[in-house]
């Protein structure tokens, strides 16, 4: 899986994204603590807020931004959007109100909302083949899941000897060093796609998304997965600081299990993904999910909540989450062309978000007017619809390429555009959006 890292360019845009995720998982545990020190027992309502805020601004932002990645250059706006998430998280220590976490939060997840999906749109361009690409995306779920390992690792040590507002110059640090590494390499230029309205370019992203089956199936285990990681995201500081009473270290060790669980399954998937297809790895870890939340239900009803079962708990969930997430990308890849692309993996990252705006306030509601065991059951219940729903849209035998004949079509239909009309069969990409609504 280390050989990529030999492509420098490569090599510098992965470091960029681990220093930028450092810092964004120092701000994720400071954010709670904030939180809670300005709301108390009703921090979860606060974060489910903030981070409903955060879904907002990548859904609203998002398609426009990957509507008109193509005709910036990648390296002058990544680094611009650096700046400018640096530039928030540096006032977020000085906030006193919560309507001002609110105000700065929508500032830099609009900035992030821009940045990340152009990010991802740029790696299959600089790891062009397939191995090589699915190495790539789960040492991007490792640098990912290094916000929920290092980071409340370094969190942890930090707050023993400073306070949690100054975890907050980490991210600014992880934010600045994230644009020195992208603005240090060349990438590769976008290649402009054709002159097409304002309307047009800002939706067909999500057309031809929404007009894919396996992308489509792709959705709906995106909403599993964002009923567990709401749970865990939401709760997970109430979880430990007021149902069990823990301190803030133990915050930081419990969060620190989710990652270890994504991390493992990340390490694991190139081969796991070398012998088997995507869609029963993605299912398999979408159903270990419900399981999970399931089961930690039954056990709060049971035996009451402890520690060492919320930990086991979350490490299953941050499995089954990173089973689900790492493969995404190679859907995504195989299902549009290169000047697509951006556009393609924008609406992923609204649509996904999308479903986290539903679960965010839904995970703190259900807790704070319910209690735990509600909260456990809805949010298994929503995922298992999800996974449900998915079986439905993703059809099971889902060939990268099909046979398809241009027998009896009209000399009009938009399949022979551009093409002389003849009889034999074609080989296609059965993923093109042409052909993505007969499969």
């Amino acid at each position: 899986m280390l050989d990529i890292l030999s492509d420098r360019t490569y090599r510098h845009l992965f470091l960029a994204q681990i220093v930028a995720l450092l810092g964004t998982g120092l701000a994720t545990v400071a954010l709670g603590l904030l939180a809670f020190d300005l709301a108390g027992d009703g921090a979860a309502l606060v974060l489910g807020t903030v981070f409903t805020i955060k879904m907002v601004a990548y859904v609203g932002i998002a398609p426009i931004a990957g509507a008109f990645a193509d005709r910036v250059p990648r390296r002058a706006l990544l680094v611009t959007l650096d700046l400018v998430r640096a530039g928030v998280a540096l006032a977020l220590p000085l906030v006193t109100e919560v309507w001002q976490v609110y105000v700065l939060i929508f500032l830099l997840q609009s900035a992030s909302a821009a940045f990340t999906p152009t990010f991802q749109a740029t790696i299959p361009d600089v790891l062009p083949e397939e191995a090589r690409y699915t190495r790539a995306l789960s040492l991007s779920r490792l640098a990912y899941d290094l916000e929920n390992i290092v980071s409340p690792t370094l969190a942890a040590l930090l707050l023993a000897v400073m306070s949690y507002n100054s975890l907050f110059l980490g991210t600014v640090a992880g934010f600045t060093a994230s644009a020195l590494l992208v603005v240090s390499v060349l990438l590769p230029s976008p290649r402009p796609s054709e002159p097409r309205g304002v309307y047009h370019r800002t939706t067909r992203g999500i057309r031809i998304y929404l007009a894919t089956p396996r992308l489509r199936g792709l959705l709906a285990l995106n909403l599993a997965a964002a009923a567990a990681g709401a749970m865990v995201l939401v709760n997970t500081v109430v979880l430990v600081r007021g149902e069990l009473g823990l301190s803030e270290s133990a915050l930081a060790w419990t969060m620190f299990a989710f990652g270890a669980g994504s991390m493992t399954a990340a390490l694991a998937l190139p081969r796991v993904l070398d012998a088997l297809p995507d869609r029963p790895v993605m299912f398999g870890g979408a159903l270990l999910m419900v399981a999970t939340l399931l089961g930690l239900g039954m056990a709060v009803l049971v035996a009451g909540l402890g520690w060492s079962i919320l930990l086991a708990a979350w490490l299953l969930v941050g499995l089954g989450y990173s089973a689900v997430l790492t493969p995404s990308g190679r859907l995504l890849r195989r299902s549009a062309h290169a000047g697509d692309r951006p556009a393609l993996f924008a609406a992923q990252f609204a649509l996904s978000h999308a479903c986290w705006l539903v679960t965010y306030p839904l995970s703190g509601w259900l807790l704070t007017v319910y209690g735990v065991v509600p909260a456990l059951a809805g949010l298994a219940l929503l995922a298992g619809i999800g996974v449900l729903v998915a079986l439905k849209l993703w059809p099971a035998n889902d060939p990268v390429e099909v046979e398809h004949t241009h027998d009896n079509l009209p000399l009009d239909h938009p399949h022979l555009q551009g093409h002389r009309r003849h009889s034999h069969a074609l080989v296609i990409d059965e993923s093109h959006p042409r052909w993505a609504t007969h499969f």
